[in-house]
């Protein structure tokens, strides 16, 4: 009985990749320096596989930013703004597509389906000139083997590729990017000959695109790039992957019946339904791989059901065709346990990261091969049990109080305009008014104080003192700025969800536990492993205090229930609605306690709330009713002079626009300039907001300083489509990432864009 590993996290188990490409972007280290610690990690994992008697091994999982950037790079689709003159792509080139330069912006960046994983958006047009002008696939191939490893080399596939592209700035958005599938096909049977040459037995194409509900052209162009690519892939097994929820019916049909495929690989953890599939109409002489180790949570696999499940494909596929899988790739979980130092034994005892569900995928393997590890499989159900069990996981208050909010829908007592008239009555803003979205740059000196607090270096006198001066230098750049809203910036603050959870009961925290968000990005999700409440309030102190600094109005910063559910590794033994009713609960008493202490402005982020929507339409209704409930719950007993903002960033909102009205939000601030304005559209097309809306003015993501003259261009842009006095100006997010040298120009551009156009309209009147 064989293993296969879907994909594996890239960071390093402790985040050695990150480091090595901030080295590099701040020109502290050479290119060459980069590749050996991504060498060297990529060798490690490799023979950790091969160790653990993997036998399906991945390789070209390995991107410096992402595998849809990697596969852009492969193909040679460079937009022209990069002045790319052909040749193998190199760091200058793919760099700047991800994260822009000097003189150009970064392409956009969004979501990679339901995760919190990102990826950058091919930009596709008739013009294009498609070239093999990235080897990596071929190169890794050859550096695994060159250690005695033979894996089986991934390339996102063609079909899905397309799917997950736009059109390019000045093509019709109606343009069918599946036309130019016969312009890439070439360069993948290009790649498929290298590799072929080189001794590749095996190749896999990830196409998730098939989870989704797609029309009956989109299902054929399936059908037609593997017939053409059939003669190419004579002599190779191919593995079709796909993962993160069930596969349609029409979709399994097509994708069984390829031709020149040899195996089929199944999310068996997200998909359920599509065991019925496989049960019913699965093709015989084909390999299944079958994903029932979770890619995406860090639960420990229960080994006895999912030993059941095999066993009953086992009967259906035959043993020899039956493959044990990850879900999907682990780059959605932590990276190993052994790292761990904050996590007691008893929770430590529920977890798997990465590496221990490698080994969790080849103990079941070994299983059906009638070599169970009856240790192994008895220590796994014993954690099962205690978890059941556990007094730490059950709060009967909380669940009582969760059960009560049944019955109503949360709306505050009067509409938005009645509240928005309210609020300027007592904040007396300017049209315009100019705002931060919360953090502020994360200087090395505030990580150091907040580390050795953390470890006890310091006292917490001293710690209060060192982030009141930081609170204290932020608050007064605002004002010299002429900012009108203020923030306090963040400094206590590491993670907008880690801050919450370690204050919340129900979670846990782990020392090492990273994960990928994009580029060299890394979060540290929380555990929430049982009933949520808040013993204390989070946030009061310091808000309170940034507020007592100024007389403008000051935001306090909360982080949404919705939100800290999907960027946490969630439980797995209730429903997701009922944890984030807990949540919401927890985050309605921080924010009427904020009201009290006299802060009229709170932002509650929801950063998360379109990424958790569910990939297929029929499940939308169900997500978007419980999650914009959830958002209501939070700040439903608020006065109507309390103005409520909300945060969403690095999506396709459009498509859920009338959910996010339901919010029922004073002010909504929302990403908008990296991904070329493409919120806007909903406006244009007759969308009707009432509410207050500051769709991002500049891309914090690109270290670019965007001019005064642009700001005021895109903001011309917006008061094209909305109303005068309900637009704000504001970035597309957080500035925590950035430095202040790119911090300062870039606030100071745009409030002087916004002053301009204030005096224009009053001229104009």
């Amino acid at each position: 009985m064989a293993s296969h590993i879907v994909g594996y996290p890239r960071m390093g188990p402790k985040r050695e990749l990150k480091f090595a490409l901030e080295s590099f972007w701040d020109k502290k280290s050479s290119a060459e320096d980069l590749q050996k610690v991504a060498a060297d990690l990529r060798s490690s994992i490799w023979k950790q596989m091969s160790d653990a008697g993997i036998k399906y091994i991945p390789s070209n999982t390995f991107a410096y930013y992402d595998q849809v950037l990697d596969t852009t790079a492969m193909l040679g689709a460079v937009p022209p703004r990069y002045n790319w003159n052909g040749g193998e792509i190199g760091f200058d080139t793919y760099f700047s597509m991800a994260r822009g330069n000097a003189s150009v912006p970064a392409m956009e960046m969004t979501k990679w389906f339901d995760t919190n994983y990102h990826y950058i958006v091919p930009e596709l047009g008739p013009e294009v000139k498609f070239s093999y002008a990235s080897h990596k696939a071929v190169t890794e191939y050859n550096e695994a083997k060159a250690l005695g490893v033979d894996t089986v080399p991934i390339l996102v596939g063609p079909v899905s590729y397309l799917l997950l592209s736009k059109p390019a700035k000045g093509v019709e958005k109606t343009f069918n990017l599946l036309s130019l599938l016969d312009s890439i096909l070439p360069i993948y049977k290009e790649v498929i000959s290298e590799l072929k040459a080189a001794g590749a037995s095996w190749i896999q194409f990830d196409e998730p695109t098939l989870v989704k509900d797609l029309e009956a052209h989109q299902l054929e162009a399936f059908t037609k790039a593997y017939s053409v690519l059939e003669s190419s892939l004579s002599g190779l097994n191919v593995l079709i992957e796909t993962y993160f929820a069930d596969v349609p019916a029409e979709a399994f049909k097509t994708l069984t019946a390829l031709k020149g495929v040899t195996a089929f690989g199944f999310d068996l953890v997200r998909g359920e339904k599509t065991l019925e599939l496989i049960k019913s109409s699965f093709p015989s002489g084909k390999y299944l791989f079958a994903g029932v180790v979770d890619g995406r949570n860090i639960w420990a696999n229960d080994l006895a059901s999912s030993l059941s499940t095999l066993e009953s494909l086992e009967k259906i596929v035959g043993k020899d065709k039956l493959v044990v899988s990850t879900s999907c790739s682990l780059l959605h979980t932590a990276v190993d346990l052994v790292n761990e130092t904050k996590l007691d034994s008893e929770i430590i005892s529920w977890l798997a990261f990465a590496a221990q569900k490698v080994v969790e995928v080849n103990a079941l393997a070994k299983a059906l091969c009638g070599s169970k590890d009856e240790a192994f499989f008895s220590a796994n159900a014993s954690a099962q049990a205690s978890r059941k069990a556990s007094p730490r996981v059950n709060n009967e208050a909380v669940q009582k109080a969760a059960a009560a909010l049944k019955g109503s829908d949360h709306r505050r007592a009067t509409n938005v305009s009645t509240r928005l008239d309210a609020q300027q009555k007592k904040l007396n803003l300017p049209i315009l008014p100019t705002t931060t979205i919360g953090s502020f740059p994360q200087t090395i000196e505030l990580r150091r104080v907040r580390r050795e607090y953390k470890a006890k270096k310091i006292s917490e006198e001293d710690y209060v003192t060192a982030i009141k001066e930081e609170i204290s230098k932020v608050v007064k750049l605002q004002e010299e700025l002429d900012i009108d809203v203020l923030v306090h910036g963040e400094p206590e603050r590491n993670d907008m969800v880690e801050y919450f959870g370690e204050q919340l009961s129900g979670f846990a925290f782990t020392a090492n536990g990273w994960v990928q968000s994009y580029g060299s990005r890394c979060v540290k999700p929380p555990i929430i492993y049982g009933d949520v409440s808040r013993p204390n309030p989070m946030t009061v102190f310091w808000s309170s205090m940034a507020q007592s600094m100024t007389k403008r109005p000051m935001k306090g910063m909360l982080t949404g229930p919705v939100t800290i559910l999907n960027w946490s590794f969630v439980r797995n033994d209730q429903p997701r609605f009922e944890t984030c009713y807990q949540i919401a609960l927890a985050i309605k008493d921080e924010v009427e306690d904020l009201e009290k202490a006299g802060i009229t402005v709170i932002q509650i982020d929801e950063a998360a709330l379109r990424e958790g929507l569910p990939l297929r339409k029929s499940e939308h209704a169900f997500y978007l009713d419980w999650a914009v409930h959830s958002f209501r719950i939070t700040n439903v007993g608020v006065q109507d002079t309390t103005q409520i903002h909300t945060h969403m960033c690095y999506s396709n909102f459009n498509d859920i626009i009338h959910s996010i009205i339901d919010m029922d939000a004073d002010v909504i601030t929302i990403e908008n300039s990296r991904s070329d304005e493409k919120l806007l559209s909903v406006f244009r097309e007759g969308v009707k907001y009432g509410a207050g809306i500051g769709p991002g003015v500049y891309d914090i993501h690109s270290p670019r300083i965007p001019s005064t003259e642009e700001i005021a261009d895109r903001i011309n842009k917006m008061l094209a489509v909305l109303e005068t006095n309900i637009l704000w100006v504001n970035p597309d997010c957080g500035l925590k990432t950035r430095k202040y040298a790119e911090v300062n120009p870039a606030l100071k551009a745009m409030v002087d864009a916004a002053k301009s156009l204030r005096a224009k309209l009053a001229s104009a009147k």
